[in-house]
């Protein structure tokens, strides 16, 4: 492990000379991926000195019970070392945690895709609920996002599309891919019964602009056509609308939010390209699950990952078997409990991993 964190020091010096180099402003993507390695590893430097402190205070305090003749300073220097040597187990797990791999997506900003599922209003319904939970949420976290795409329903939303950016925004919501399942009483039930709906939620990391996706356009059939809907004001006038359908993958991708032609192109390939992109992930996820058992935020988008009891106030996560019962909380945006009890499950997995 030593060995490690002296090499990820000499790397995070090498990152700050190279930083102080005035010509590397003149090269933006160079200066980009500097600025962002070394922002990556910095909080693992600055835990390893931190470590190197703790160790040099217990050796000098052992020095002085060994050594020195007064017997009060001797009894300091024991009860000081009783505290730092109290301190270095909870030091070296940090350490290790900052040393697992960690996913290159996580500083990515994302494209959230929330769908109703099965329960008809009641889905479309409980879409607009996840939705107004997490803006919230990202509220709380200093994210921005903006809305890509809307497609509502008599009541509710049948489909949002959603592009959120900050700072790791994806280190945290890749959890939140999969099936939500909502057990309540709909406004629509007269009778009082509770029913059971599904939506879905995919969270897809943005494709880079010019590495991750290369996009054939021969293999991509570009459709425009008039949009339907309310529109007004020659909305659903003039041909808008623009759907792309990618022929080796079979996605489709429909936009008809703008009024421009080309605003609703632009948005239907960033789409695409995240989709692409994701769809690359998921393969290499399915890839690594043969051998890293218990892993979640990495599987099957048709997976039932969370349920919403609302009779009973209860969040129910299935893949880790956890459940809080804080339930207009987490409705409201307060969903970091669940988030973190995720993260950590991973992060015992993968300890267990590099012990093994």
């Amino acid at each position: 492990m030593f060995d490690k964190l002296e090499a990820v020091v000499r790397r995070f010096e090498v990152l700050t000379e190279r930083l102080a180099d005035p010509t590397l402003y003149d090269r933006p993507q160079e200066l980009r991926e500097t600025n962002t390695e070394r922002s990556n590893i910095e909080p693992l430097v600055i835990k390893f000195k931190e470590y190197q402190k703790l160790k040099t205070d217990i050796d000098g305090n052992k020095d002085i019970i060994h050594n020195e003749k007064d017997e009060e300073m001797r009894e300091m220097a024991k009860e000081e070392l009783t505290e730092l040597e109290a301190r270095m187990p909870g030091l070296e797990q940090e350490l290790k945690l900052l040393l697992l791999p960690k996913d290159p997506n996580d500083d990515r900003n994302i494209l959230l895709e929330i769908r109703a599922g099965a329960g008809g209003d009641e889905a479309s319904i409980f879409v607009a609920d996840v939705w107004r939970m997490y803006r919230q949420y990202f509220g709380t976290k200093g994210w921005n996002s903006e809305v890509v795409s809307l497609s509502e329903g008599d009541r509710g939303v049948k489909e949002i599309v959603v592009s959120v950016s900050g700072d790791k925004v994806y280190s945290r919501m890749k959890y939140e891919s999969g099936v939500h399942r909502v057990q309540r009483v709909p406004d629509t039930e007269a009778q009082g019964r509770v029913h059971t709906s599904t939506i879905t939620v995919a969270v897809m990391p943005e494709a880079d602009e010019v590495d991750d996706v290369v996009l054939d356009m021969n293999e991509i059939r570009i459709d425009v056509y008039r949009s339907g809907g309310s529109g007004g004001q020659s909305v659903n006038t003039s041909d808008s609308a623009v759907r792309l359908t990618h022929m080796p993958s079979g996605i489709v991708i429909a936009m008809q939010d703008e009024r421009s032609q080309l605003k609703n192109k632009t948005k239907a390939f960033k789409i695409l390209k995240a989709k692409l992109y994701d769809l690359r992930i998921q393969e290499a996820h399915a890839k690594e699950a043969a051998t890293r058992k218990g892993l979640v935020g990495t599987g099957d988008r048709s997976e039932r990952i969370r349920t919403y009891n609302y009779p009973q106030g209860r969040i129910s996560d299935h893949r880790i078997n956890f459940t809080i019962y804080n339930l207009p909380n987490f409705m409201n945006g307060d969903v970091d409990e669940v988030i973190d009890a995720l993260i950590a499950h991973n992060q015992a997995i993968l300890l267990q991993g590099t012990e093994e």
